[in-house]
């Protein structure tokens, strides 16, 4: 599919210096995706030390300690961490910041987070002469490393336009969304939606097999029907064979539902669906499988598994 975006950059701007907070396995193959395309790619840190220091020996660029020295070291600072925590530890730490000397840098922050948290980053941002970039991320690891992802963005378009090129070579597709906060809401209803579709094939999946029926078979007459999904293409396999190693784990899963439930709050909607998916992704956290695949709440619906 063709990129969705209108906006047009007035020429590629290679010269832009690139760091990353956060080089755990998305951020890590973000970052070798554009030394790859010939970005120089100066700086990384993140809170396991020797996982930065691995990929900074890997990609000849420093592995910092401060967060004040990424910002130093880059143009364009891409940041994916774990939650909204993480976030205000970054940009408004006491004693070390992101937004330490940052006017004219870009920060590219594209962590699954509450439109909230974006929100704040943007105008703490801009109230130090930088910008801040939604880039929500709605794909896998190994996309991350093939520059496959697909991308929602949000901010200003002139912030974007400044970095249109280097994020295209990291995308096959994506959409300009619109103000800041507006991506973190879309990516918010993607992973609601996938965390339901997930939990009720798992059901599916577990009451056939309770039934005796043959799970290739319900597989093969659920992509013919109305129970056909993406997650049925990705997940049933790995639900059938107990194969639940992480490429998005029950623990974001739980986070990510939690997040579409704030934001409903916020515009006085209760959604039931998404409330019950949330409490099987926590009670897999609370069993100790919260580090398995989203696929392994499959081990909540079968009988004889972890019930």
């Amino acid at each position: 599919m063709p990129s969705s975006n209108k906006f047009q950059p007035a020429s590629p701007i290679m010269s832009q210096t690139v760091a990353f907070v956060g080089v755990g396995k998305m951020g890590a193959n973000m970052a070798r995706r554009l030394k790859d395309c010939g970005y120089n790619v100066t700086a990384v840190l993140d809170v396991n030390t020797q996982a930065a220091a691995d990929l900074a020996a890997e990609l000849g660029c420093v592995a910092c300690t401060r967060l004040a020295d990424v910002t130093a070291a880059a143009d364009v600072i891409f940041t994916v961490v774990t939650n909204d925590a993480a976030m205000r530890g970054i940009f408004f730490g006491t004693g070390d910041s992101l937004l330490t000397n940052a006017s004219g840098k870009v920060f590219v922050n594209c962590a699954t987070l509450s439109p909230a948290i974006h929100r704040e980053v943007y105008a703490a941002a801009a109230a130090v002469g930088a910008q801040s970039l939604e880039a929500c991320m709605a794909s896998s690891i190994s996309h991350a490393r093939e520059g496959k992802l697909y991308l929602m963005l949000a901010g200003d378009e002139a912030t974007y336009q400044r970095v249109q090129t280097m994020i295209e070579q990291m995308s096959m597709n994506l959409r300009f969304i619109g103000g800041p906060g507006s991506a973190a809401e879309v990516k918010a209803l993607v992973n609601m939606v996938m965390n339901i579709n997930t939990a009720g094939l798992a059901e599916g999946l577990g009451l056939a097999a309770a039934l005796g029926h043959d799970l290739n078979m319900i597989r093969e007459v659920f992509s013919q029907t109305g129970a056909n999904s993406r997650v049925l293409e990705t997940d049933s396999a790995d639900m059938v064979a107990r194969e639940h190693d992480c490429w998005f784990s029950a623990e974001h899963a739980a986070k990510d539902s939690g997040i579409a439930a704030a934001v409903a709050k916020t515009v006085g909607l209760h959604l039931p669906l998404n409330d019950a998916t949330k409490a099987q992704y926590e009670k897999m956290v609370s069993l100790g499988l919260g580090e398995l695949d989203k696929s392994g709440i499959a081990e909540l619906t079968f009988k004889g598994r972890h019930a």
